[in-house]
C-alpha cells in the first residue's frame, strides 16, 4: 500500500476552554482538536518530531532553534488502482534481479595482424654479426 505524507506544525500553546483550567490540559485540548481535524480529512496521524533548523539571528548570525511538528499520512487509493491493472499486465521476472546468472567472460577481439606485437628470435641476432652505419660525408666547398 502506498502513502501520502503531510506534516503540520504542532500546536505552540493551548487554546483557552471551559474544562482546561491548566496549562497541560489547555495544550491537550489544543492537540486534540488538531487530530481530530486532520483525521476528518483522511489523514492518520503518525508521531511527533522535534527538528532543528538554522535561522538567521541578526545581521550576519546563525542560531539553531527546534521545531515540534506533527507526522500523519493516508493511503493514496488513485495511484494504487492505477498501478494494479499495470502490474498485472506486466511479466514478473522468475528470479530477483540481484540474483541473476553472472554471464560468461567475452574473449577479447584479437588485434590486427599490422597491430599484434612480432616475436623476436634471439638466436638469430646473436648468430649475425652488426653491420656499422654509413660514415658521413661532408659535401666539398665547405
Amino acid at each position: 500500500m502506498r502513502y501520502e505524507y503531510t506534516v503540520i506544525p504542532a500546536p505552540a500553546r493551548g487554546d483557552k476552554a471551559k474544562g482546561a483550567k491548566t496549562p497541560v490540559d489547555r495544550f491537550a485540548l489544543s492537540l486534540t482538536a488538531e487530530l481530530n481535524r486532520m483525521a476528518a480529512e483522511g489523514w492518520d496521524y503518525v508521531r511527533a518530531e522535534t527538528l532543528p533548523t538554522e535561522e538567521r539571528s541578526g545581521l550576519t548570525g546563525r542560531s539553531t532553534l527546534y521545531h515540534n511538528v506533527l507526522v500523519f499520512r493516508r493511503p493514496v487509493a488513485a495511484l494504487e488502482t492505477a498501478a494494479a491493472p499495470l502490474a498485472a499486465s506486466q511479466p514478473q521476472p522468475e528470479y530477483p534481479v540481484s540474483a541473476t546468472p553472472a554471464r560468461a567472460p567475452e574473449k577479447a577481439p584479437e588485434p590486427p595482424r599490422a597491430a599484434a606485437p612480432q616475436p623476436i628470435d634471439h638466436t638469430s641476432a646473436a648468430e649475425t654479426p652488426a653491420t656499422p652505419p654509413a660514415p658521413r660525408v661532408t659535401p666539398a666547398g665547405s
